[in-house]
């Protein structure tokens, strides 16, 4: 398997230049972002995934302009059973399934964690794509295997393709064209719409982020403060009278219900805690596989010392201020142990060494779980 570089990421332009003048405003095409990539999957590799149970997986086909998506684990029968054009095959979180996809999905880590999402694979044999379209977050197109051509429009008409079970604009017009080979990256802004056709068996590296919805912060926000809550009081009416409208609602319970939902508090606190478990969540399908044979707290202490650790593919730790997250969960720190859990944060790893005995105490319990793993010899 081929090595390749990070040292041209961008280009040779600074993340600060990156960020001040096209992060969020205007695409950006780098040749050769990442020199001798490509070989890490082929069709036949892809597909084998494709049938997991672990990963997500869908199958986007297109015949006479009507669209069908359908999603996996599929048969592996089924996908070699395709036909020669008019399709594509796609398998999230690649970073969950590869070592070397975990890697490319942290090399873009001068953005906050909390906002990479995934990384995802697509195969499409010559002339297949997934139809003009846009997303509502910023992604990075790393070209694999094959070539593929990116259209893309500045166009503010985003009306959708009706009845089709994926956004496909409906009147798509380019205004800019490129051809990218293995290695080539180009950068995309939100709702910037673009259709990627592929000039040949084409593979393409999607690094996500992370866009929230406010709906969807506000919804799962109320749904944590449901657990925190302790509302008291219970609704009387003592003084109650004779109704001749038994199936209206008594304007007093309607008041007694505005002033109890006036009295829910939170604070600034209360949504960062929030935000720390929710990001930090694995999504549905993810499964952490404890070892086999955990290394008990003594063996395990002088394992770090000589190998040091990392954290799973899987696991994201997050912080804020003084509290800490691990997928979904708030850490309950010990004296000592902000600083190490911040590093860990940041670099996904800790080198070999001595630590402190309340970090091992953590870092032991994580690693019955999942969490972390020794890094390699």
């Amino acid at each position: 398997m081929k090595a390749f570089s990070l040292k041209n990421l961008l280009g040779g332009m600074s993340t600060t230049k990156f960020l001040r003048d096209y992060w969020q405003k205007e695409p950006l095409l780098v040749r050769q972002a990442l020199p001798g990539f490509g070989g890490w999957l082929d069709r036949a590799s892809l597909s084998d995934l494709a049938c997991r149970d672990n990963a997500e997986s869908r199958l986007l086909r297109v015949r006479k302009n009507q669209w069908q998506l359908d999603y996996g684990p599929f048969e592996r029968k089924q996908l070699d059973r395709l036909p020669a054009k008019g399709w594509s095959l796609l398998v999230s979180g690649m970073n969950h399934l590869l070592p070397e996809g975990d890697r490319l999905l942290h090399s873009f880590d001068f953005l906050p964690q909390a906002r990479l999402d995934d990384l995802m694979v697509s195969f499409a044999p010559p002339g297949g794509g997934v139809g003009p379209h846009f997303d509502s977050y910023d992604v990075f197109l790393i070209q694999g295997q094959g070539r593929r051509r990116w259209e893309i429009s500045s166009q503010d008409n985003l009306e959708l393709v009706e009845g089709a079970p994926t956004r496909i604009l409906s009147n798509f017009v380019a205004d800019r064209t490129w051809e990218l080979e293995p290695g080539d990256m180009l950068y995309l802004p939100p709702r910037f719409p673009h259709n990627g056709v592929a000039l040949t068996d084409c593979m393409t590296w999607s690094v996500g982020f992370r866009a929230p919805k406010a709906q969807e912060i506000a919804t799962q926000f109320l749904i944590y403060l449901q657990d925190k809550l302790e509302m008291e009081g219970l609704y009387a009416d003592p003084d109650l009278k004779t109704t001749r409208h038994s199936g209206r609602i008594p304007d007093e319970l309607t008041a007694w219900a505005v002033e109890a939902i006036h009295n829910i508090r939170w604070d600034e606190r209360d949504v960062a805690d929030f935000l720390g478990r929710y990001i930090s969540e694995p999504k549905a399908h993810v499964f952490f596989e404890p070892p086999e044979r955990p290394l008990g707290k003594t063996s395990f202490a002088k394992a770090v010392v000589k190998k040091g650790i990392r954290l799973d593919p899987r696991s994201q730790v997050l912080y804020a201020h003084k509290s800490f997250y691990i997928n979904g969960e708030e850490i309950n720190t010990l004296p000592g142990t902000g600083k190490i859990l911040r590093n860990l944060a940041d670099s996904r790893q800790l080198p070999p060494g001595n630590l402190d005995d309340n970090v091992l105490f953590l870092l032991h319990s994580w690693y019955e779980c999942g969490y972390i793993t020794l890094a390699p010899s």
